[in-house]
Protein backbone atom coordinates (compact mmCIF):
# COMPACT_ATOMS: atom_id res chain seq x y z
CA UNK A 1 0.00 0.00 0.00
CA UNK A 2 1.36 3.67 -0.95
CA UNK A 3 1.35 6.12 1.67
CA UNK A 4 1.98 9.69 0.17
CA UNK A 5 3.35 12.28 2.86
CA UNK A 6 4.01 15.92 3.04
CA UNK A 7 5.03 18.42 5.67
CA UNK A 8 2.52 20.82 6.44
CA UNK A 9 1.56 23.73 8.44
CA UNK A 10 3.60 23.80 11.79
CA UNK A 11 5.98 20.70 11.09
CA UNK A 12 2.66 18.39 10.54
CA UNK A 13 3.24 15.40 8.77
CA UNK A 14 0.17 14.44 6.38
CA UNK A 15 -0.40 10.66 5.18
CA UNK A 16 -2.65 10.64 2.05
CA UNK A 17 -3.45 6.86 2.00
CA UNK A 18 -3.59 5.52 -1.52
CA UNK A 19 -6.14 2.27 -1.80
CA UNK A 20 -9.62 1.43 -1.78
CA UNK A 21 -9.38 -0.90 1.16
CA UNK A 22 -7.74 -1.09 4.13
CA UNK A 23 -7.96 -4.35 5.45
CA UNK A 24 -6.75 -7.99 6.56
CA UNK A 25 -4.70 -8.36 2.94
CA UNK A 26 -2.75 -4.59 3.17
CA UNK A 27 -2.80 -4.25 6.75
CA UNK A 28 0.93 -5.31 7.83
CA UNK A 29 2.25 -3.37 4.43
CA UNK A 30 0.27 0.10 6.17
CA UNK A 31 1.10 -1.00 9.43
CA UNK A 32 5.20 -1.18 8.28
CA UNK A 33 4.73 1.78 6.17
CA UNK A 34 2.88 3.85 9.12
CA UNK A 35 5.55 2.84 11.75
CA UNK A 36 8.34 4.20 9.60
CA UNK A 37 6.51 7.35 8.84
CA UNK A 38 5.33 8.62 12.50
CA UNK A 39 8.19 7.15 14.51
CA UNK A 40 9.40 10.68 15.17
CA UNK A 41 6.78 12.18 14.08
CA UNK A 42 4.36 14.40 16.97
CA UNK A 43 1.90 15.78 14.89
CA UNK A 44 -0.02 13.32 12.30
CA UNK A 45 -3.00 13.33 10.28
CA UNK A 46 -4.19 10.89 7.87
CA UNK A 47 -6.10 11.77 4.96
CA UNK A 48 -8.56 8.63 4.12
CA UNK A 49 -10.36 10.35 1.23
CA UNK A 50 -9.67 7.73 -0.98
CA UNK A 51 -10.12 4.57 1.32
CA UNK A 52 -13.27 3.36 0.57
CA UNK A 53 -13.43 0.32 3.03
CA UNK A 54 -12.13 -0.40 6.48
CA UNK A 55 -12.30 -3.82 8.24
CA UNK A 56 -11.59 -4.45 11.92
CA UNK A 57 -7.88 -5.18 11.30
CA UNK A 58 -7.65 -2.13 9.68
CA UNK A 59 -9.47 -0.33 12.51
CA UNK A 60 -7.05 -1.93 15.01
CA UNK A 61 -4.17 -0.74 12.60
CA UNK A 62 -5.63 3.30 12.96
CA UNK A 63 -5.55 2.57 16.93
CA UNK A 64 -2.33 1.64 16.79
CA UNK A 65 -0.89 4.57 15.15
CA UNK A 66 -2.67 6.60 17.67
CA UNK A 67 -1.14 4.62 20.76
CA UNK A 68 2.07 5.21 19.21
CA UNK A 69 1.81 9.10 18.58
CA UNK A 70 0.32 9.51 21.83
CA UNK A 71 2.72 7.69 23.86
CA UNK A 72 4.95 10.15 22.05
CA UNK A 73 3.21 13.03 23.51
CA UNK A 74 1.86 14.08 20.31
CA UNK A 75 -1.51 13.70 18.26
CA UNK A 76 -3.16 11.51 15.42
CA UNK A 77 -5.58 13.04 13.25
CA UNK A 78 -8.15 11.36 10.59
CA UNK A 79 -9.69 13.15 7.91
CA UNK A 80 -11.60 13.23 5.03
CA UNK A 81 -13.55 10.32 5.80
CA UNK A 82 -15.99 8.67 3.28
CA UNK A 83 -19.35 7.84 4.81
CA UNK A 84 -19.27 4.16 4.16
CA UNK A 85 -16.30 4.48 6.62
CA UNK A 86 -17.38 6.94 8.89
CA UNK A 87 -20.87 4.77 9.33
CA UNK A 88 -18.05 2.11 10.80
CA UNK A 89 -16.53 4.72 13.17
CA UNK A 90 -19.60 5.59 14.65
CA UNK A 91 -20.74 1.70 15.02
CA UNK A 92 -17.43 0.92 16.86
CA UNK A 93 -17.44 4.66 18.37
CA UNK A 94 -14.62 5.48 17.42
CA UNK A 95 -15.56 8.47 16.27
CA UNK A 96 -14.91 9.37 20.44
CA UNK A 97 -11.65 8.34 20.45
CA UNK A 98 -10.08 9.85 17.03
CA UNK A 99 -9.73 13.41 16.49
CA UNK A 100 -11.72 13.38 13.04
CA UNK A 101 -11.89 16.31 10.47
CA UNK A 102 -13.63 16.95 7.40
CA UNK A 103 -10.55 17.74 5.24
CA UNK A 104 -6.74 17.56 6.10
CA UNK A 105 -6.21 21.63 5.94
CA UNK A 106 -8.91 21.90 8.82
CA UNK A 107 -7.15 18.97 10.86
CA UNK A 108 -3.46 20.81 9.89
CA UNK A 109 -5.22 23.64 11.18
CA UNK A 110 -6.48 22.43 14.11
CA UNK A 111 -2.91 21.97 15.59
CA UNK A 112 -2.20 25.39 15.60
Amino acid sequence: MELLNSIQGDNVLVIQVQGDNLDASNVRDFRDGMQKLIKEQTRVVLDMSHLKFVDSSGLGALISCLRDTNSRKGDFRLSNISRSVMALFELMRMHRVFSIHENAEGAVGSFS
